[in-house]
């Protein structure tokens, strides 16, 4: 039951997520890795599935979302995402982040898979995942919809000379 409230916070927050721009904070900067374990939060690559194993997909349960803008620099821009969120057991694992694009809107899904079958300890993972959205990025309006989550960000136009 404890761990079914926890996951039911989860869901809730996953719809409360934010992105911040222009922070003085590490972990909203480009580039930027953060590998310790300060926030309890370990850093997660995805890898290849075993494929002796039938999986479970679902999508990731994410907390927050960081768009992280390459530094100012020469237009086009390189824009990467941190997302913070958790494994429901101890046998869960990132599967596959998806990217489309079309114009401004940019749609990420984030899934994990679970060995199907398994038994599996019933502890909640906070896990930390780097994403380079493909492709790069002029200046205006983006919207990224991470797994159902809205995530408006701007990249702006480089200063000129004497403004």
């Amino acid at each position: 039951m404890r761990t079914l409230s926890f996951a039911l916070a989860l869901l809730i927050l996953a719809g409360c997520t934010t992105v911040r721009r222009d922070d003085p904070k590490p972990e909203t900067q480009f580039g930027q890795r953060d590998d310790s374990s300060e926030d309890g939060r370990v850093t997660t690559v995805i890898g290849p599935a075993d494929g002796s194993q039938v999986y479970r997909y679902r999508d990731a349960m994410v907390e927050e979302v960081f768009v992280r803008l390459a530094p100012p620099a020469p237009q086009p821009v390189e824009v990467e995402v941190l997302v913070k969120g958790a494994f429901p057991d101890s046998c869960t694992e990132l599967h596959e982040a998806m990217q489309e694009r079309s114009a401004n809107q940019i749609s990420v899904t984030l899934s994990t898979r679970r060995p199907q079958g398994a038994l599996c300890a019933a502890v909640i993972r906070p896990f930390r995942f780097y994403l380079l959205l493909e492709g790069t990025y002029a200046a205006g309006h983006y919207t990224l919809n991470l797994n159902g989550g809205a995530h408006p960000f701007q990249i702006r136009a480089p200063k000129t000379k004497g403004s």
